[in-house]
């Protein structure tokens, strides 16, 4: 497989190299596995749909969008409060 460039800033660089030099591991074979844990937006969209359709098939639970965007607005609401303190 070819290699490929990506630039990024000397900390963030430094920083992973770090990270993964304590792992016992080079910095192309840390950032090749990080790649292989990380979902795509498509994977976490479709991981959300599989987890809604097994959370209603098991008790019924079938939030709205409005019902959603509360939830949301909740649990947002208590990480800002968290952080706070």
């Amino acid at each position: 497989m070819p290699d490929a460039n990506v630039r990024i800033p000397e900390e963030a660089r430094d920083r992973l190299a770090a990270i993964a030099a304590a792992e016992g591991m080079s910095l192309r074979a840390y950032l090749a596995r990080l790649a292989e844990t990380l979902l795509t937006p498509d994977e976490r969209a479709a991981r959300a749909e599989q987890a809604r359709a097994a959370l209603k098939e098991w008790n019924g639970y079938a939030p709205t969008s409005a019902e959603e965007q509360d939830l949301d607005s909740e649990l947002d609401r208590r990480l800002a409060q968290a952080a706070a303190r």
